[in-house]
């Protein structure tokens, strides 16, 4: 079936709001038709250059109009899109560029300086995102063709947590199919004003920037996270919207500029990438008077796999249902059966948005994928008798200890509820009889005061948590590991 949907919705937008915002980033504002018409000359310039039909461009860089430009414009001109976080290293791009057998690096010009190693290895054209600027800005213009819809659109590279990154393959329908229904769960039209400080190459960030741009909306990019520039954002953009992880709620809660923010624009925010303690989230609802839905989705579905409508009644603790085209269940983790309602296993999903399996990686892509089309997701997760999604944690995160399944998030939720603490994640640490134990990180609020918290967090958890699941030990710290998106890196801490 041919389709124009993921190529072509920027030009029909063109067309049905022509001189609306599309893209406000720093004092730029680009209407549908600046973008549509820069995407389009770009995408010339790539064809020009012989890119086309199968070929690959690894795309990395700081967010801003000009990614979401270049992005485009790699799909216009036919070829696939492979978005690289910008935080990595030349060896881990260089591992990357090379699996993909990718042709093309788009970056900034200091990002293709460290990465001259790699493009005279693989004998890579290049294109920096510094001229993004003037290379579109006149110039004949490429109109989107038609394309399969079972076509390879994007490689998206995992985050690599058991080894190498593998490249999530994703089609065309997968991808306008999760922008699509991202809008549709969360009510997104063409009033709305997005705020974003998501990274772009990050799968979250690029299902707010699709899904915007698909109904009309105006995205507000900021190029990084600052809690007060994000407040700035919502206010004098009066937005609708605004889509973040954990830690930037976190942020945002202590900053002294958020009691004098008006935020009454807002009519929801999301949040994902991360379990939230529900006491957090409930004061984020609070202050900003607005609903905060979870969402849960990863690199293999190309966006979201979870989340409840904006408008309906949801569950705080829960990341809502599955998307309106996709199934889910739960294995037991020793069994390999379906878990009866309210037991814990791993998650798995099927549907039109998984992926088509791991780029060059067969053995990877059938341990992930069954014979029936189940994705495994390597989450712990249980349903309940709504058919409500809890996700407990990681599989790789569960702490085993004296022969119990003992789920940080657990610990994390009651931890957080502690009215001196700011922040927490809980690792493990080796134990001689019991095998692995829970250890909590703290990150005190600033006006914890000087007493002893360490035997006042673990007699709050005493008082929630059954025996086995109570940190064996409390250390605090000034602030706790995260990756470019703001989730915090347990694994950093485990010892």
């Amino acid at each position: 079936m041919l389709t124009n949907q993921h190529l072509g919705v920027i030009t029909a937008n063109a067309r049905r709001f022509a001189d609306k915002t599309a893209i406000i980033c720093d004092q730029r504002r680009l209407s549908f038709a600046e973008l549509d018409d820069r995407v389009g000359r770009l995408a010339k310039v790539l064809h020009d250059r012989g890119f086309g039909t199968k070929t690959i461009a690894t795309l990395t860089g700081e967010t801003g109009w000009e990614w979401v430009v270049a992005y485009h414009a790699v799909l216009r001109c036919g070829a696939i899109i492979n978005p690289v976080n910008a935080l990595l290293t030349a060896d881990e791009v260089d591992f990357i560029v090379g699996d993909c057998n990718a042709g093309l690096v788009i970056a900034d010009g200091s990002r293709l300086r460290a990465l001259e190693d790699c493009i005279s290895k693989y004998g890579l054209q290049t294109l920096s995102l510094d001229e993004v600027e003037r290379l579109s800005a006149s110039g004949e213009s490429l109109e989107p063709l038609p394309r399969d819809q079972t076509e390879l659109s994007t490689i998206c590279y995992t985050s690599g947590t058991s080894g190498r990154p593998k490249g999530a393959m994703l089609n065309h329908r997968s991808v306008v199919m999760n922008a699509a229904m991202t809008a549709v769960m969360h009510g997104r039209g063409g009033v709305d004003v997005i705020v974003s400080a998501l990274p772009l190459a990050h799968v979250y960030g690029n299902v707010v920037m699709n899904s915007a741009i698909m109904v009309g909306a105006t995205l507000c990019l900021l190029r990084s996270f600052d809690e007060d520039d994000v407040l700035a954002a919502i206010e004098r953009h009066h937005a609708t919207c605004f889509d973040g992880v954990p830690t930037m709620y976190y942020r945002i809660l202590a900053t002294p500029r958020l009691a004098s923010t008006d935020l009454s624009s807002l009519r929801m925010c999301a949040v994902g990438g991360q379990t939230m303690p529900a006491e957090k989230m409930g004061e984020v609802e609070g202050v900003f008077g607005c609903p905060l839905i979870e969402l849960w989705g990863m690199s293999e579905l190309g966006g979201l796999g979870t989340t409840f409508p904006w408008t309906g009644p949801k569950t705080i603790g829960s990341v809502g249902f599955p998307m309106p085209v996709m199934e889910v269940r739960t294995l037991d983790l020793d069994t390999g059966q379906v878990t009866a309602c309210g037991e814990a296993g791993e998650l798995q999903v099927r549907g039109p948005l998984v992926m088509d399996g791991y780029l060059n990686n067969d053995d990877a892509t059938r341990l992930a994928i069954d014979g029936d089309g189940w994705l495994s997701t390597g989450d712990i997760a249980k349903l309940d008798d709504k058919g409500q999604i809890f996700i407990l944690d990681r599989r790789t995160d569960v702490i085993l200890t004296s022969g119990n399944n003992v789920y940080p998030a657990e610990l994390e939720r009651v931890i957080a509820a502690h009215p001196s603490v700011d922040m927490v994640a809980v690792a493990r640490s080796p134990h001689p009889t019991k095998g692995e134990v829970p250890h909590a990180y703290v990150v005190l609020k600033p006006d914890a005061g000087k007493v002893d918290h360490a035997d006042a967090i673990i007699e709050h958890c005493r008082a929630f948590l059954a025996p086995y699941k109570i940190p064996r030990a409390v250390s605090f710290v000034d602030d706790l590991p995260k990756n470019s998106t703001g989730k915090i890196m347990r694994r950093a801490l485990n010892r």
